[in-house]
């Protein structure tokens, strides 16, 4: 129930060692079969849930004997609408999805239609493209810890999470113009170059965020009732993970220390040295050290980037997808013309399909891309992480009590808009 040395994060041996607990067996069902169980609905909107999630819960008292996970209460269509927009616009659209990862989700997209179009991004743009995600992975684990803490009754962590939160948002809204649903990713590259100054105010953020880090873990790694909620709580085992399909943090926190950026690099992330955290027996604890621990990784990853960052162009130099300079609008109709063009009707993709999966906040976020040749995509389909990981929910929980399910639901940090997509 640690994270494992040689991962970079924080030893909490010492804390272990000075704590000693029984760990938390399976209760089992009794003899007398005659026992009334108790069929209770949790949701569809209980505030545990991370969104508009509903529980069917089978009860044997206060001990878990079944539940089935129901959703489709915040069901949006973005797959099918994305299929009615040229390539241009479902770019906005699929933002929306994980709405925690609005990057991410753009991301998987604008690679998979790359692929297609065969089209070779600057080395710029993918590094601003990491900057950029690895402050949304930030952004994303403070808003899990804020919110998970808060379920384990620790009210003041939600608002010094939230606090940093803020400071993210800001770094966003000066690169793009929008705090959250940024459409900053732009097939090609991005949609255009950060502004002066910006990369100083990132350079302070990840100055200050470790310390900030470091306060957050005392406060709960030295708290005994997080200690207790969390450590030998709810675990699942590494081959039974691996089963049911989860990643991510879910999969590390068995051991497992599978990350695309790491077995299957993309935007430049074999350029850049991190560790990943893995965990000992994939209780909640692990579930909690592991993601603590990613956020340290990530500050570094965006130091190297910005150390590294290139100059040169930041969007792809290829006219068939790429809006034409801005400078060139006034002076040229060719490129005013282009420019219209390109917004309006979008351009053409050669037919052909594609699977591009990335590492988001929650797992692997896979984009499937099927073009038939026109300026619309015929088919788009998200594998989003918390759809797959929510299935690990009753074999997590099943034979432990409610209050555990409670702890566990936060510890898998779902978001349902990736879900009911």
């Amino acid at each position: 129930m640690s994270i494992t040395p040689s991962t970079g994060a924080s030893d909490y041996r010492k804390l272990e060692e000075s704590i000693t607990m029984a760990p938390m067996e399976r209760l089992e069902s009794p003899e007398d079969t005659s026992q009334e169980l108790l069929t209770l609905n949790m949701g569809p909107h209980h505030p545990a849930t991370h969104g508009v999630l509903r529980l069917l819960i089978t009860l044997d008292g206060e001990i878990v004997r079944d539940l089935k996970p129901i959703i489709g209460y915040v069901h949006t269509g973005i797959e099918k609408t994305a299929e009615d927009k040229s390539y241009w616009k479902v770019i906005p659209v699929v933002e929306r999805m994980d709405y925690l990862a609005y990057y991410f989700n753009a991301m998987a997209f604008c690679g998979a239609t790359e692929t297609l179009l065969e089209v070779e991004v600057p080395k710029r743009a993918q590094y601003l493209r990491v900057i950029h995600m690895e402050l949304n992975r930030i952004m994303s684990h403070l808003v899990w810890l804020g919110t998970s803490a808060l379920d384990l009754g620790a009210m003041s962590m939600f608002w010094y999470c939230f606090r940093d939160r803020e400071l993210v948002l800001d770094l966003f809204e000066q690169s793009s113009g929008q705090r959250m649903h940024t459409r900053y990713f732009q097939v090609g590259g991005v949609i255009e170059d950060v502004p002066r100054g910006w990369v100083e105010k990132v350079r302070e953020f990840t100055a200050q965020m470790p310390s900030r880090v470091d306060q957050y873990k005392d406060l709960l790694a030295n708290n005994e009732i997080v200690l207790q909620r969390l450590r030998g709580v709810c675990p699942l085992g590494e081959p039974e993970t691996r089963a049911l399909g989860v990643t991510g943090p879910l999969l590390r926190a068995t051991g497992n220390p599978w990350d695309l950026r790491k077995a299957m690099p993309y935007s430049s992330y074999e350029d850049f040295d991190f560790k990943i955290p893995v965990g000992l027996d994939g209780d909640n604890w692990d579930r909690f050290a592991v993601r603590v621990a990613e956020i340290y990784e990530s500050v570094k990853i965006i130091d190297q980037a910005l150390d590294g960052l290139p100059e040169g162009p930041w969007i792809t130099e290829d006219r068939k997808v790429a809006l034409p300079p801005r400078h060139e609008l006034a002076t040229s109709m060719e490129a005013l013309i282009h420019h219209f063009k390109l917004v309006t009707e979008g351009f053409r993709v050669p037919p052909g399909e594609v699977y591009f999966p990335i590492e988001s906040p929650r797992g692997e976020l896979g984009c499937f891309v099927r073009s038939d040749g026109s300026s619309k995509p015929a088919r788009v389909h998200m594998r989003d992480p918390s759809f797959v990981n929510l299935q690990a929910t009753a074999p997590m929980t099943e034979g432990s009590y409610i209050a555990d399910l409670i702890a566990t639901l936060a510890m898998l940090d779902p978001v349902l808009g990736g879900i009911d997509r």
